[in-house]
C-alpha cells in the first residue's frame, strides 16, 4: 500500500459480490457507506468513515438498472470529492451506454462521451474499466483510463478445452468491428479465424449477411464483449450452422447482461454447448443455468487496484 495515501475501497449496489471478492484478494476491509432510496426513487449515498487524503476506489458497474447505478456512481464521486479524498478512481467493470459511441444516424447523441464528461465533472481523477464496447471510449475521458481486459481468462479457459478436444476449433468474431480484439484469442490459441459481417437495417436490429472463413466440421468459439438480448449471438449461431460447423458452439463474452429472455433463448438451443462469461455484472439466481460458466475477474481488479495504489504498471498485467 502507498505509504503516503491510504488505500480505501468502497462499493455501490451494482455488484456487491464482486466487490467482496476484490477486497478479500486485496486483504483490506470494504469501506463503510450507506445507500438507500427515498420513497420517490431518488438515490442517497453517504460515506460513514473519513476519506480525507485517501486513495479511494469505488466499485460500481453501470449495468441494469443502468440509470440508477449510474446516478449512484456520480453521487459517490461527488461525495468523495467534497470529503477531500486525495484521488478518486471509479472502478466500472461494465460501462453502460458504451454502444452509443458514435452517431449512426442524424440527430443522435454520443452518449458514451456524455457519460465520460459527467463522470469527470463529478470529480473522478482516473477511471478503471473492463472490455469497453469500443476502445475509442478511452479517448472520451480527459483523465487517465485503465482499460482492463478479460481476454487472458478466456484464453486460459479455452486453451485447456482445445488441449482436451484437439485442434478442430475456430474462433469467430460475429462482427467485423471486433476482429482486432478477437485476434488476441486467435493468436493465443493458434486457431483459425472466421468473421461475420452484420447489417443494421434499423434501430436495435441487426442481421449477419455473410461469413468469411472456413468453419466446416469445426467447433466454433464465438467471442463477444457483451450479451444483451442474445439476438446477435443467435444470428451468428444460425450463420455458422448454415456454413457446416459442428453443432457444438461455445460463446465467450465478458459482460453477461442477459436482458429479457436471453438466457432461455440461448440455453434452449441444443447447438450451444456453453456460454462463458465473467462476473463483471451480477448474475441473479433466476438467470443461472448449467450451460453458463462464470469466470471471476476479482483477482484482475484486485491486482490493478494494488498496482495503481503503488504507482506500478498496469499494462504489464496483460503482457
Amino acid at each position: 500500500m502507498s505509504q503516503e495515501h491510504e488505500l480505501k475501497v468502497f462499493a455501490g449496489p451494482g455488484n456487491p459480490e464482486l466487490a467482496d471478492a476484490v477486497v478479500e484478494w486485496l486483504g483490506t476491509p470494504l469501506g463503510k457507506m450507506q445507500y438507500t432510496q427515498f420513497a420517490d426513487g431518488e438515490n442517497y449515498v453517504r460515506f460513514e468513515e473519513s476519506v480525507r487524503g485517501a486513495d479511494v476506489y469505488f466499485l460500481q458497474p453501470t449495468c441494469p438498472p443502468v440509470d440508477t447505478n449510474l446516478v449512484v456512481l456520480l453521487e459517490a464521486i461527488d461525495a468523495l470529492r467534497r470529503a477531500s479524498a486525495w484521488r478518486i478512481t471509479p472502478v466500472i467493470p461494465y460501462y453502460g451506454y458504451a454502444r452509443q459511441e458514435k452517431k449512426d444516424a442524424p440527430r443522435e447523441p454520443i452518449t458514451a462521451k456524455l457519460i465520460a464528461d459527467i463522470i469527470t465533472a463529478a470529480g473522478a481523477n482516473r477511471v478503471m474499466c473492463m472490455d469497453l464496447h469500443a476502445d475509442a471510449i478511452q479517448g472520451f475521458f480527459n483523465i487517465p483510463v485503465d482499460h482492463l481486459t478479460a481476454v487472458n481468462l478466456f484464453n486460459e479457459y479455452f486453451a485447456r478445452k482445445v488441449h482436451e478436444r484437439g485442434g478442430d476449433f475456430v474462433v469467430v468474431s460475429p462482427d467485423e468491428g471486433r476482429v482486432k480484439k478477437v485476434r488476441q484469442v486467435v493468436q493465443s490459441l493458434k486457431l483459425p479465424l472466421a468473421v461475420g459481417y452484420k447489417h443494421h437495417p434499423g434501430h436495435m436490429v441487426s442481421e449477419v449477411t455473410h461469413l468469411a472463413g472456413d468453419v466446416r466440421d469445426r467447433i466454433p468459439i464465438i467471442v463477444e464483449d457483451m450479451i444483451a438480448t442474445g439476438g446477435s449471438i443467435i444470428q451468428a449461431v444460425d450463420a455458422l450452422l448454415a456454413h457446416g460447423c459442428r453443432p457444438e458452439i461455445y460463446i465467450a463474452s465478458t459482460h453477461g447482461l442477459f436482458a429479457r429472455d436471453a438466457v432461455s433463448k440461448l440455453c434452449s438451443r441444443p447447438e450451444i454447448a456453453e456460454i462463458v462469461i465473467t462476473n463483471s455484472v451480477p448474475l441473479p439466481p433466476e438467470k443461472r443455468h448449467p450451460k453458463i460458466k462464470v469466470l471471476s475477474v476479482a483477482a484482475l481488479f484486485g491486482e490493478a487496484i494494488h498496482r495503481s495504489n503503488n504507482n506500478l504498471s498496469i499494462t504489464s498485467l496483460f503482457d
